[in-house]
């Protein structure tokens, strides 16, 4: 696994990947932790990045570099670099479409991990 330093650099490099206008209202920016988070769905499922919408606090992203290293710790460089640019790009459409007011991503990651974990809705 490449070092938290490098883990950094390579984030900031798929930021300047993207249009300025994705950045509008971000207002917290974009957070490494170093922690790996787990998901209360299941004990094998970790949390590779988070936006977060804190009404008064701001809005953020937080990219979980432990999650990394312990879900990707064994690939090379570039496919662990295509690994955080779905994350970092993922959490950028809640972002989007957070501002606009729509909730359709959360409801499609809801669906997929009630998939995942076998709880699917008996509609």
């Amino acid at each position: 696994m490449i070092t938290y330093d490098r883990f950094c650099e390579i984030l900031d490099e798929l930021c300047e990947e993207l249009p300025e206008a994705f950045f509008d209202e971000l207002s917290r920016g974009i957070v490494v932790s170093e922690e790996a988070k787990g998901n209360p769905a299941g004990p094998n499922l970790s949390i590779m990045g988070e936006y977060q919408n804190n009404g008064p606090l701001g809005r953020g992203i937080v990219i979980y570099f432990g999650s990394f290293e312990r879900v990707y710790g064994g690939l090379p460089e570039d496919n662990l670099k295509e690994k955080m640019r779905s994350t970092l790009r993922h959490e950028f459409r809640h972002h989007m479409e957070a501002r606009s007011g729509l909730r359709d991503l959360e409801i499609i990651d809801k669906m997929q991990l009630e998939k995942m974990t076998g709880k699917e809705r008996k509609d």
